[in-house]
């Protein structure tokens, strides 16, 4: 299912009962018997995640990465230098390791990755909470990839949403995510004769909602587990240290989110670490490294481990395969003994509280 509405159809070049403020309001006739088919009076919510390439093979994957590394939000190295290397070095080997990896964990029910299984049920749970309200509706898009968020905005926009919010699923925020989807959003205006008003979700990684839902998830997690885990690192996306130094809030969101998450659970600073991972290329990204902690943790003995991921709104390669996979045979090889890698919040129950609660706050004064 690729649209999803609360309510269906959007009305064509009638007057809204919902909104005495549409043009013709309450006058008989409504639009002029020459005038186009128009829609009016509704308001949209496009969800938006990173993206997934559109199949394991080379191809696909070559044109997702390209599509992702060429994002000067992603990587600020200068232009003369980064297009020989992405379009001579990498895109010529890094398709084949990416492709693997994500063969390993595709949804091959539903012939796609994670991420868009999920992403996907994210907005069709939104719209059935929101569906008490007969004017939203409610979309999904990909930074990368399909479905685009330009051809989405214009969905919407054709639908007779004169209001979108649009929600980049980032509880942090960073200039290569959350400012990213932005600026494509933006973008999409400009090629739009009636514009509709957008508003943008802003960063949450401190909302009182966000935080108990994922202390809420980490508990019934490791109540599920056979072990008690002696430490949980707190794993988020890396990104260079430079775009700290250049201003981006996001190294301290994410220890601002720790530190909350910590305090909701009672826990000393010691029990709950942050980390980095996901680093690409040679320069310095933020410290530490997720995969380095592991290591040493396992080197100083510590036997058991979780980590979490809670600037991941969905499960996805960088948490089922890096995290799951990856960093866990790090810590068995150095002679850890328990591992475990604690699910995203994806289309949870806890989950959805955390999306619906964003998108009513964001909604105020339209809904």
């Amino acid at each position: 299912m690729d649209t999803i509405s609360t309510t269906g159809t959007a009305d064509i070049g009638t007057t809204s009962p919902l909104d005495d403020r549409r043009p013709f309001a309450g006058r008989p006739g409504a639009l002029p018997a020459d005038h186009p088919p128009v829609a009016f009076g509704r308001i949209g919510v496009l969800l938006v995640n990173l993206g997934t390439p559109e199949g394991t093979d080379y191809w696909s994957m070559r044109r997702y990465l390209k599509e992702f590394l060429s994002d000067r939000r992603v990587i600020e190295v200068p232009r003369a230098i980064w297009w020989p290397l992405l379009n001579l070095v990498i895109l010529s080997r890094r398709p084949q390791a990416s492709g693997k990896a994500y063969a390993a964990i595709w949804n091959h029910e539903l012939d796609e990755a994670p991420l868009r299984t999920i992403t996907r049920s994210q907005a069709e749970k939104l719209a059935a909470s929101l569906a008490a309200e007969p004017r939203i509706e409610v979309d999904w898009a990909m930074r990368y990839g399909m479905p685009a968020i330009g051809d989405r905005l214009k969905r919407l926009q054709q639908k007779g949403c004169e209001r979108i919010l649009v929600v980049p699923l980032y509880p942090q925020y960073a200039a290569a995510t959350t400012a990213t989807v932005n600026d494509v959003a933006f973008d999409a205006l400009k090629a739009m004769r009636w514009q509709p008003a957008v508003r943008t979700l802003p960063q949450y990684c401190d909302d009182p909602v966000y935080i108990d839902a994922l202390a809420n998830s980490l508990e019934a997690h490791l109540a599920g587990l056979d072990f008690e885990p002696e430490m949980v690192l707190a794993s988020f996306h890396g990104v260079p240290l430079e775009y700290l130094q250049k201003g981006d809030p996001y190294h301290c969101q994410c220890h601002k989110t720790a530190r909350l998450l910590r305090d909701r659970l009672g826990w000393p600073q010691e029990r709950l670490k942050v980390t980095f991972q996901s680093r690409f290329g040679r320069a310095e990204w933020l410290k530490p490294y997720t995969d380095e902690t592991v290591k040493a943790l396992a080197r100083s003995g510590v036997k058991r481990l979780a980590v979490m991921t809670p600037g991941f709104v969905a499960d996805c390669l960088e948490t089922i395969e890096e995290i799951g996979v990856e960093n866990a045979g790090y810590f068995m090889a150095e002679g850890g003994e328990h591992f475990s890698a604690v699910p995203c919040l994806n289309d949870s129950a806890e989950g959805m509280r955390v999306i619906e609660h964003v998108v009513r706050r964001e909604l105020m004064g339209w809904v």
